[in-house]
């Protein structure tokens, strides 16, 4: 199989084009592209790309995740987000690939209780939110439903900046930490989201997913669990609330997700975060002790 990644710098486009390279002992062909060597809102590098490589498949990653930065330029966020991933779509139909396009929890609005399935209405209240549900349904319609929408959240991993490792450093150098008690979500880490993606894309699965590691807590509580597992049990974690932070974009207050869809469709489900937290940070520890 032939396999074009956007994105592929990426917090999680690394580790998805290093699995896929991998797969049945490197019999796919795969290109992967930064955004040094791909821009999205570029339609004809786009169309040019995907010509000169023809894939049988394409996974795009390539975004402007800067949430603050989204409210601050929305005209940006829908131009990189929406119409990149407009243009993405376009070529991957006019080359006859099938397009898997990773998507967000900020489509939701936040205010269900419970975890967030694929059949729950969307109702973005940010910029970055309304520009990646944009992009989705440029992915929609590309003909004969061969697409398919994945959403993730809250990613966290090596190599990009990202909540735990923010965490981890702050506490290191003994700067106080104060995280949101009033916002739930599902941490997920960069490597076995993935996992999940590769899964998806070889196997073929159509439609709408969410992918993320099961359960959820508050960032607060992911901060604690963070700091435990590392060994930094007395730093304190002081509480406050979105409203405290006064950020410029909205986050959802739940974006906690219901994976069950992903996992009959994969024939597993994703392990719980905090076992995924624990082998992150003793692989981390492992790479830091490295000689």
């Amino acid at each position: 199989m032939r396999i074009l990644v956007t994105g592929g710098r990426g917090l999680v486009g690394g580790p998805l084009t290093s699995r896929l390279r991998a797969r049945e002992g490197g019999a796919h062909e795969v290109l992967s592209l930064g955004h040094a060597d791909l821009d999205v809102t570029d339609s004809s590098a786009v169309r040019a790309a995907f010509a000169d490589f023809r894939p049988d498949a394409a996974a795009h990653l390539a975004a402007w995740t800067d949430v603050d930065g989204c409210e601050r330029e929305p005209e940006k966020a829908l131009r990189v987000n929406g119409d990149g991933t407009g243009n993405v779509a376009a070529a991957a139909a006019s080359a006859g690939a099938s397009l898997l396009h990773v998507s967000t929890d900020y489509v939701f609005d936040g205010r269900k209780a419970a975890p967030w399935t694929e059949e729950d209405a969307v109702g973005p209240v940010s910029s970055y939110g309304r520009s990646k549900l944009a992009g989705e349904e440029h992915v929609r319609r590309i003909p004969a439903g061969a697409w398919t929408v994945v959403r993730a959240q809250s990613i966290y991993g090596a190599g990009k900046k990202s909540f735990v490792d923010a965490i981890l450093d702050r506490a290191r150098s003994g700067q106080p930490l104060r995280v949101v008690t009033d916002q739930r979500v599902s941490p997920t880490w960069c490597d076995d989201l993935a996992d999940l993606l590769a899964d998806a894309l070889f196997l073929r699965i159509r439609g709408l997913f969410h992918a993320a590691n099961g359960g959820s807590c508050t960032w607060n509580e992911c901060a604690r669990a963070a700091l435990d597992l590392a060994g930094m049990e007395r730093v304190p974690v002081l509480p406050t609330t979105a409203a405290e932070l006064a950020r410029p974009a909205p986050r959802p207050a739940n974006s906690a997700f219901d994976c069950a869809k992903l996992a009959r469709a994969i024939g597993r489900a994703p392990r719980p975060w905090r076992d995924a937290l624990a082998a992150y940070l003793a692989t981390k520890c492992a790479t830091e002790e490295a000689p």
